[in-house]
């Protein structure tokens, strides 16, 4: 089987993930957990939206701005939309029955030592292996 695991992109991309939210922590006292970010946009308080609209929309930019200095990103959809949407918001369940996403517990929890946050990035790991070996392996699926 073929991968595409390229450590210096990864180390980069880690590195960079990591410096965001260490300044985001230290310029705004906040976490940098995207579901918390986002939802805070779907139901806004007051003096809150501005900073979490520049983080989502700087997200999008460098996005588009990565894509443009590639040339393009092949983006191929393994399901149709209504699909994609379901798991979508089978996710944001998830994170909101979690207090929180990979970004927040994995990254900026773990680095805080919240011991809530290691073992939900435990249990999020753990998911994500045994998904991956039951589609692969039981199923047959190259996921």
């Amino acid at each position: 089987m073929e991968t595409s695991f390229t450590p210096l992109s990864g180390l980069l991309g880690g590195l960079l993930i990591g410096s965001s939210a260490l300044l985001l922590l230290w310029a705004n006292g906040r976490i940098a957990g995207i579901s918390g970010i986002v939802g805070g946009l779907i139901s806004p308080q007051r003096g809150e939206v501005a900073w979490r609209l520049a983080f989502v929309i700087g997200m999008l930019i460098a996005a588009f701005g990565y894509g443009l200095g590639q040339g393009g990103l092949d983006v191929q959809l393994p399901a149709g939309w209504l699909t994609l949407a379901l798991a979508g918001g089978i996710v944001g369940f998830g994170t909101r029955l979690g207090s929180g996403c990979t970004s927040g517990h994995g990254v900026c929890g773990i680095g805080r030592l919240s011991g809530r946050s290691l073992i939900a990035t435990a249990l999020f790991m753990g998911s994500a292996g045994v998904t991956v070996y039951l589609i692969r392996h039981v199923l047959g699926g190259a996921a």
